[in-house]
């Protein structure tokens, strides 16, 4: 039972990061039925920002706010240039610029810093463990998990008391009816792209702190993990999103922890297992989503 709980607690740690990206991966759905696969550029610019502050020993306090605001300005900067542009183009016209736009943020990092990781130390804080009973409490999962339900309360907060979160239900709903009443297209897709970069830079800060190192290609992989999420609560469920999030993060934990050690290497591919046989049961995902028309 200890273990069991040991293992929760790791994996909530785990997996905020992930719905903390899905919720963002969703909401961009919801607006413009856009999967952006350039979402994981966001974390990878928040590391270079960490890279280059901490190489001039700027303290992490002011390091970590520069770092989410370089993820928002970053995701605002790819909807004015790239997107709004193409926005009424074809949905697959859309997944190929998301997918444009990764390539070329890969080799910008290449060109213009390094191929090579550029490390930076991780604060004490990533990997200090206290002893609560029988627990062993990693510090920096806690705090991963109290700024994640933070994250989530202010969401849910913001759609339903604000007229910027009114105007993003009703976009995702149907975007020509709310375009009818009043809604103004470039300003709630602009402001959806900042809340998502938001979301990811602090889903950034929380993993960056401990990864200690920045390479051009490291958003790829929590960007997979964050749209599976997304697709397991059900592709445009924020809600879904979240537990989709959290899922996938227990899961891994869990995962590793039963398997055998010559096995371990293997951990994705019993998830993606798992999760092949929950979209066979219920392709749709864990939540209904009521479709919504494209802008």
């Amino acid at each position: 039972m200890t273990q069991f709980v040991q293992n929760l607690i790791d994996g909530l740690g785990n997996g905020s990061t992930y719905a903390l990206l899905a919720v963002g991966v969703s909401m961009l759905f919801g607006v413009m039925h856009l999967v952006n696969f350039a979402h994981g550029e966001l974390l990878t610019i928040g590391a270079y920002v960490i890279y280059g502050m901490r190489s001039n020993d700027i303290s992490w306090w002011a390091t970590i706010p520069v770092a989410i605001l370089s993820a928002v300005m970053l995701s605002m900067l790819i909807e004015f240039v790239a997107f709004r542009r193409v926005r009424t183009a074809s949905a697959f016209t859309l997944l190929l610029t998301s997918f444009a736009i990764e390539i070329l943020s890969h080799a910008a990092w290449r060109i213009g810093v390094s191929s090579t990781p550029r490390r930076y130390e991780a604060p004490d804080i990533a990997f200090k463990v206290v002893e609560i009973g029988p627990f062993n409490i990693e510090v920096w999962d806690v705090v991963s998990i109290a700024v994640a339900v933070a994250c989530f309360v202010g969401t849910a907060i913001m759609l339903r008391t604000t007229m910027f979160g009114l105007s993003i239900r009703a976009a995702s709903e149907d975007f020509d009816a709310a375009r009818l009443m009043g809604v103004k297209a470039n300003r709630v897709i602009s402001g959806a792209f900042a809340f998502a970069g938001l979301l990811a830079g602090i889903a950034g800060a929380i993993w960056l702190v401990r990864r200690g190192q920045a390479d051009p290609r490291m958003g790829a992989e929590p960007l997979l993990k964050a749209v599976i999420a997304a697709i397991i609560g059900g592709l445009g469920s924020l809600p879904g999103a979240v537990v989709g999030g959290l899922s996938l993060g227990i899961a891994e934990v869990y995962f590793r922890s039963w398997l055998p050690s010559d096995l371990q290497g293997l951990t994705d591919s019993f998830v993606f297992v798992v999760i092949a046989i929950l979209f066979v049961v219920r392709p749709q995902g864990l939540f209904n989503v009521a479709s919504a028309e494209r802008v």
